[in-house]
């Protein structure tokens, strides 16, 4: 059975790999390996579909491959000119604030909102639902991933 420690140790993992990935913006080969690196150990592209909608993407919404997703976290590929890099930020913290969490055996799901804080302080606020999976004692890996600003009543 995934627990919520299973949840809270993948989503503090995918908060340092961000992090981590922001770091090395002036260095391009390192952000890629890194990136590459977050993408094959949290995400489940080894394991069949993933259904990707990240936060800042409009004109191709969807990435359901690991170089769409790759784009989006340090842009750079032709075929997404909407990226600009949202790992590159930098940022210096994520906090994720689950609303709820759904267990299973072998799948998982949580929603709520994260929290990113650049380097001046500025804190945003952003939606989430991950569901993850585990492939038998593995660690979790995430199968969905939705993201989105709050809703502005205001526009």
């Amino acid at each position: 059975m995934i627990s919520i420690e299973d949840i809270e140790l993948a989503q503090a993992k995918w908060g340092e790999n961000l992090i981590k990935i922001g770091s090395l913006k002036t260095n391009r080969n390192a952000s890629e390996k890194a990136t590459e690196s977050m993408l094959n150990e949290l995400y489940a592209f080894d394991l069949g579909k993933v259904l990707f909608k990240p936060t800042k993407a409009a004109e191709i919404q969807f990435r359901l491959n690991l170089e769409a997703a790759k784009s989006y976290f340090i842009g750079g590929d032709n075929s997404f000119k909407e990226d600009i890099g949202f790992a590159l930020q930098p940022w210096v913290q994520v906090k994720f604030k689950n609303s709820s969490v759904i267990l299973n055996n072998e799948n998982a799901l949580a929603m709520g909102n994260y929290f990113f804080t650049d380097p001046n302080g500025l804190q945003v606020k952003v939606e989430y639902t991950f569901s993850y999976i585990r492939q038998l004692k593995g660690p979790l890996k995430i199968n969905l991933h939705h993201s989105s600003f709050p809703y502005n009543n205001k526009t």
